[in-house]
């Protein structure tokens, strides 16, 4: 038998061309299920020949003219809906392409009910990459389907022609049947047959797919014509071929199919019949492209395989991914770079048209993180812009903050813009010298001048007969200089959200963005509700709300625009933020759970936000870190994601990687004081604490009042050693504001705990606590009651202590409060309560609690005079967690059963790491820890007969020689008179 495409010779059994694989009639005599080499796809270049399928009709004769419009011009094919031809609409003098519909199915009633619906449908997809179906007609008892015509080849004549493509070709022609697939999903559309045939190369290099949906209405149950089954056999999907109900996911098969022939010029499922095909691909995984053609890119072959997933929910999740990845793969050109392709005769060099759709922002659940260009792009320098209010000159309130958060979100799409905080600049504006709530241009600018943004953008919205006018322009914050202007016109209001990525398009360019339009369109789509004003009013209320310190005000606002849009994803996000910030953490992970039920109305950086938040909640530290270094990676930018990630990082102990993240979020903004406010306090950590210093004294240079820096201040001098000058720094902070009151009498009372003096440290405890519980801060005043017990404990007053630490855990459950009220309760002697804690934190499904709590038994071990017990438990403690109070306790433990070098090591480790010791249990200082390692390094040097014991023993009488008692300090001043003596 000889092919009637490439003229092969086959055996007579065969089913299809063992070189083409064209199926061929089937050996009863019953039509396959393959509609033939060509029936799809015409090319004028091409004469009508023999496609091993019978005529649909009698040939019409070139001239005819159906429903006197159409005149017939060429025969261009046939396939198993009918004939194909080449006609001219006369009456909108077109060329169209005419499809006939075979008889048998032309008198079908069910059949042309279906065409019709069908045609409904495939009419909404509008795209450049879609040939689009004009009408379904008859004349003279023919019925026919009128659409685009376009003169080229279909891709399965290409490929016979070429055998395969180049990877990079091969990407380009996959980019452009994904805009076309990702546009008809978007409307609801299914292809169900897509094949190669189905897919057209124009001369100009633009890619073409037809037949959306026909397959389906030309399919009913029991025929024994084409489309028994639902598609073509080599491209069918998995639960297309078990004739299951088929989703957007059947047509991602499809294209993985189509692209591995791209790639290799083969089947991924050769067989000898097409059933046989069918059965492969629901028994096994295809052999890799990669195995087949080790010239294919590694971050292809995975994209291929990821879409040939036996079971539709191991796919790649849409189209438009596959877009975003192949033009990750591509690089920035992906929209316009040259390929070559052949012609009948020549070889030419053809521009490929179609514009990036979907590069950046994608709403998918699953992202590929190992396709990457295979040149790297230097990396641009971070932008930050501030979006000013827009003037709503409508009267009509409900745009009234409104619009900017969306302003935002479209300039967040590219990965090198920072959206400078609106919450934030309004309090900014409220500092000026004149000071205003508004944030108009020249407010804007002051502020965006003052924290280092690059750009502000203003605008204006106003009526326009029966519609709306916005203007937008962005602004040098420096010089006023005009950046971009861009304007739009729209009908009602809910278009008008629709519109703020097309304004911003225009200022992501100017800023440097080469990102496609279409891609920045696409890639907002979703995250705000553009059939719900009034949801994303109230969003925009809450955010207001939230940056004026009105966190339940906020927080009801956040839960009203959810209300409106129950599948608003970025309102539950916020709510999940305000519920942290107020300490109820259950309602936090409450609310992320629901944003992360709508991950489809979120863009990409969103989803690395949510994702990570939630883990952050959960108080996952791993995930977290994971979520955000994947973030920040994709969005090198978002500051946001550098400094939340040092919270995670922070409760992993890796304080190299919160300095780093701090720096890069100065980078990004350089007068971004919370940072470095921060950064002070982490190289106090890490005992840097000149560099400490240096960064709090910047802060405070800028604004004197800023708490923290303080705080980060006075923590270096105490490091230093200069704790004259840390007292003097606390009492500035006690005028600052409430907090600073708070914080200032802690920080004083370590120092007075550090001294030994301990009747002052009472004082300052039990004003720092009575500040906090009249403020609200329950963990905060937590933290100094359980301090004041350990005080009145140090002075031997047990019954005001055990007070102390029950206040303290009636006003604090957290994981610091319990662990120090536990020591506290371990070091009286109440060791069943210190157990009962420490069984509350081994119950924690995280290292840090577990390892407090076998920290905590080893406290109660001690007191049992089990001092071996002790060891073995502070050393498990120390293998979950390095801290150091586990140095600091084991080796007490150590010292308890004369295990000296041991003992001597662990001491040494503490004052190596002293700068640890600063804030060891949250919310209040403890550098009060240090003078008893010298203390103990005394007593192991000692029993070693060291000569260095009573030099040891002197360091920590010298501290606290202001102090008032205690049994340390007396226990040292007779070891030091005993050593004298000797």
């Amino acid at each position: 038998m000889e092919c009637p495409v490439c003229a092969a010779k086959n055996p007579d059994t065969s089913l299809q061309c063992g070189k083409c694989h064209t199926p061929f009639p089937g050996a009863s005599g019953q039509e396959t299920l393959h509609d033939g080499h060509t029936p799809e796809s015409w090319s004028v270049e091409a004469t009508p020949q023999a496609t091993g399928i019978a005529p649909a009709v009698e040939d019409l004769e070139l001239g005819t003219v159906l429903s006197g419009r159409y005149e017939i011009l060429q025969l261009l094919g046939r396939g198993g809906m009918g004939s194909v031809y080449k006609a001219r609409d006369t009456e909108l003098e077109r060329i169209v392409a005419l499809k006939l519909i075979r008889p048998e199915l032309a008198k079908n009633p069910e059949i042309l009910r279906r065409f019709k619906q069908e045609l409904i449908l495939a009419r909404q997809v509008t795209h450049k990459n879609v040939i689009r179906i004009f009408d379904l007609g008859q004349s003279d008892g023919i019925k026919f389907i009128t659409m685009d015509f376009v003169e080229g080849q279909d891709l399965r004549a290409l490929l016979l022609e070429r055998g395969k493509l180049p990877p990079e070709q091969a990407a380009r022609v996959m980019l452009q049947i994904c805009r076309a697939l990702d546009a008809a999903h978007s409307e609801g559309v299914i292809h169900r047959d897509l094949k190669p045939q189905n897919i057209m190369v124009a001369p100009d290099g633009r890619v073409y797919v037809m037949d959306f949906g026909i397959a389906r209405s030309a399919h009913l149950p029991g025929m024994t014509q084409t489309g028994a089954l639902i598609g073509t056999p080599e491209y069918m999907s998995p639960e297309q071929a078990r004739g299951e109900k088929l989703t957007e996911r059947s047509d991602l098969f499809s294209l993985g199919v189509i692209f591995y022939e791209l790639l290799t010029g083969k089947s991924p499922y050769p067989a000898d019949a097409p059933l046989g095909t069918l059965w492969k691909r629901l028994q096994e995984k295809p052999k890799p492209p990669i195995e087949v053609d080790a010239a294919v890119p590694k971050p292809l072959n995975d994209l291929v395989m990821r879409s040939l997933e036996i079971e539709p929910e191991d796919r790649i999740s849409s189209a438009h991914e596959m877009v975003q990845q192949l033009e990750i793969w591509l690089g920035p050109t992906a929209g316009g770079s040259t390929v070559y392709l052949p012609a009948k005769s020549i070889s030419a060099y053809w521009k490929w048209a179609s514009a990036a759709l979907g590069l950046l922002l994608v709403a998918t659940v699953v992202t590929l993180r190992l396709i990457r260009p295979h040149k790297p792009n230097a990396a641009h320098p971070p932008v930050s812009v501030l979006v000013a209010d827009i003037r709503n000159e409508t009267g009509d309130p409900i745009f009234d903050d409104t619009l900017e958060p969306m302003f935002n979100v479209a300039l967040e799409g590219a990965s090198f813009v920072n959206a400078f905080s609106r919450g934030n600049a309004r309090k900014l504006a409220g500092q000026l010298p004149h000071p205003t709530d508004k944030l108009d241009e020249q407010s804007a600018r002051l502020v965006a001048v003052g924290q280092g943004v690059a750009a502000v953008v203003t605008g204006s919205l106003s009526r326009r007969g029966d519609g709306y006018k916005m203007s937008v322009e962005a602004l040098d914050s420096r010089t006023g200089n005009s950046i971009a202007t861009s304007e739009v016109s729209a009908a009602s209001k809910d278009e008008l959200l629709l519109d703020v990525p097309k304004l911003v398009a225009p200022i992501r360019k100017a800023l440097g963005d080469s990102t496609p339009v279409s891609v920045q369109l696409v890639a907002t789509q979703g995250s705000f509700a553009a059939g719900n004003l009034e949801a994303v009013h109230q969003y925009g209320i809450g955010v207001e709300q939230q940056f004026a310190g009105k966190m339940e005000d906020a927080l009801a606002s956040f839960s009203k625009a959810s209300e409106l849009d129950p599948s608003f994803a970025r309102a539950y996000a916020a709510m999940a933020a305000i519920a942290g910030n107020l300490g109820r953490t259950e309602d936090a992970t409450k609310y992320i759970k629901l944003a992360m039920e709508h991950v489809d109305r979120m863009t990409e950086r969103e989803r690395y936000r949510s994702r990570a938040m939630y883990y952050l909640r959960t108080r996952n530290w791993g995930k977290c870190v994971e979520e955000y270094g994947a973030l920040v990676k994709q969005y090198p930018a978002d500051l946001a994601g550098h400094i939340n990630v040092t919270y995670c990082y922070e409760n992993l102990h890796n304080l190299p990687k919160v300095v780093e993240e701090l720096q890069h979020s100065l980078e990004i903004l350089p007068q971004n004081q919370p940072s470095r406010a921060n950064l002070a306090l982490s190289l106090s950590y890490m005992g840097d604490f000149s560099a400490a210093e240096r960064e709090a004294r910047k802060v405070l240079e800028v604004n004197p009042s800023y708490e923290k820096a303080y705080r980060g201040l006075a923590y270096a001098q105490v490091g230093q050693g200069q704790i004259a000058e840390a007292i003097k720094t606390y009492q500035q902070l006690e005028k600052v504001s409430n907090v600073g009151e708070s914080s200032a009498a802690s920080g004083m009372a370590d120092i007075a705990l550090y001294e030994g003096r301990l009747g002052d440290a009472l004082q300052l405890l039990q004003r720092g606590a009575a500040v906090d519980l009249k403020a609200g801060r329950a963990d905060s005043a937590a933290a100094d009651l359980a301090l004041l017990g350990n005080a009145y404990l140090l002075r031997k007053q047990k019954a005001p202590a055990l007070t102390a630490l029950e206040q303290a855990l009636a006003n604090s459950k957290s994981i610091s409060t319990r662990f120090l009220t536990a020591r506290v309760y371990a070091a009286a002697g109440e060791t069943a309560k210190a157990r009962s804690l420490a069984a509350t934190l081994a119950a924690e499904s995280q290292p840090e609690p577990q390892a407090y709590a076998k920290l905590i038994e080893g406290e109660a071990a001690l007191q049992d005079k089990d001092a071996r017990k002790a060891i073995a438990l502070f050393s498990e403690a120390n293998k979950l967690l390095d801290s150091w109070i586990g140095h600091f306790d084991l080796g007490r433990a150590y010292l308890e059963t004369d295990s000296f070098v041991e003992a001597n090591s662990e001491f040494d480790q503490c004052l190596a790491r002293r700068s640890e010791s600063l804030d060891l249990f949250d919310f209040v200082p403890t550098y009060a820890y240090i003078p008893p390692v010298y203390y103990y390094l005394g007593r192991t040097e000692e029993g070693l007969g060291s000569s260095g014991a009573a030099n040891s023993y002197w360091k920590f009488v010298s501290i606290q020689e202001k102090g008032d008692g205690g049994t340390l300090l007396e226990d040292a001043k007779k070891r030091i008179d005993v050593l004298n003596k000797r």
